[in-house]
């Protein structure tokens, strides 16, 4: 279970690979990478800002609870922070474990949370200017259903 915020970007291909190289208890490895949208929103580009230690902190205990409620054999979260264009990669979840239900699940709830509990503050730069970008209420409502 690891977790990263940095300002380089990733290779998806190879953190997914890691969660089940050498591994024979691993039947499945389910992953979401998010992207910085820019056609139909007009996006420029996206600054993410955070604290850190205190970010890193708070995805480790988003993990943490994924964990204590599904059977996770290994969890890969990096989020990027900094100036990302449309098109970048933004954030990375991947849950291995023995069942599709278990990575699945966990993988869903680790990126809801991380939309509402972590510690990422947005600004989207379009052409009308840049704008602070506040938490959605679909980003809520799909937390909630989680208990």
């Amino acid at each position: 279970m690891t977790v990263s915020v940095q300002n380089e970007d990733f290779d998806t291909g190879r953190e997914i690979a890691r969660l089940s190289e050498g591994r024979t208890d691993v039947g499945a490895v389910a992953s979401f990478v998010g992207l910085v949208r820019g056609e139909g929103g007009g996006i420029k580009d996206m600054t993410l800002e955070h604290y850190p230690g205190m970010t890193e902190s708070a995805l480790k205990e988003i993990v943490a609870k994924a964990k204590a409620r599904w059977s996770i054999l290994g969890a890969r979260v990096i989020h990027r922070y900094g100036r990302l264009l449309p098109g970048e990669q933004i954030v990375l979840v991947a849950v291995a474990a023995s069942h599709r239900g278990d990575a699945f699940h966990a993988c869903e709830f680790i990126m809801d949370y991380l939309k509402t509990q972590a510690p990422f503050w947005k600004k989207e730069d379009t052409a009308e200017g840049g704008r602070w970008v506040d938490a959605r209420e679909s980003d809520a409502a799909s937390m909630a259903r989680w208990g």
